[in-house]
């Protein structure tokens, strides 16, 4: 699995009952840039409203699970049982990690995703409550980049994600990119809380939209 993420390969599986993986490099690549995320002004008021509370490594297998669960339009899912249980390895390991959002302390949302040298490959996240995940993508972006991470890779640009800034760029492009990332050291934060995190969320770029 590192080896693979390492020559900028992802896996999924064909649903969540399956044993085979499969691996994908797409031409295009989903890239949100740490310098240069923004999110609404409202979110962000949100963010740092305190509304919400945001941890991380807390609860992995129950974020991986509820990435996992069916949801309206989408009855299955690319993350198999297995898929699940060597992400929990890396998590084991020290590579695989969540940002966890609760509401009165109640699990409402989160992402997870596999960390390594400067880079973090983001591979899922859900919400059970409006902000939630994007709370959670805040949160995550300001802890990379108090980290020293130099790359978040979404691996595919959508609309949701264009709206902070999320990028496509050339396979080539990717590839120095991850090189780049991979050659030097970053850490993963101790805390995502508010306190831990406050002056690397309130530089999140704040537009009106």
């Amino acid at each position: 699995m590192l080896r693979a993420y390492a020559a900028g390969l992802f896996p999924m599986a064909p649903a969540r009952d399956s044993d085979a993986i499969e691996w994908y490099s797409p031409q295009h690549r989903g890239v949100l840039p740490l310098d240069d995320f923004h999110a609404s002004r409202k979110l962000m008021r949100t963010v740092l409203g305190g509304r919400f509370e945001v941890s991380a490594d807390t609860s992995f297998c129950e974020v991986m699970n509820a990435c996992a669960a069916p949801a309206h339009g989408r009855e299955d899912t690319w993350i198999s049982t297995r898929l699940t249980g060597l992400y929990v390895a890396l998590h084991d390991m020290g590579y695989a990690h969540s940002v966890e959002v609760r509401h009165d302390g109640k699990l409402v949302g989160g992402l997870y995703g596999v960390a390594l040298g400067g880079a973090f490959f983001g591979e899922s996240m859900f919400s059970h409550m409006t902000d939630a995940s994007k709370v959670a993508l805040v949160h995550l972006v300001a802890g990379l980049r108090q980290g020293g991470f130099s790359l978040l890779d979404a691996q595919y640009r959508t609309d949701h994600l264009a709206r902070f800034g999320c990028r496509e760029i050339s396979a080539g492009a990717y590839h120095d990119r991850l090189a780049e990332a991979l050659s030097h050291y970053s850490h993963w934060p101790d805390s995502f809380s508010l306190d831990a995190l406050g002056e690397e969320l309130r530089a999140v770029r704040a537009v009106r939209a």
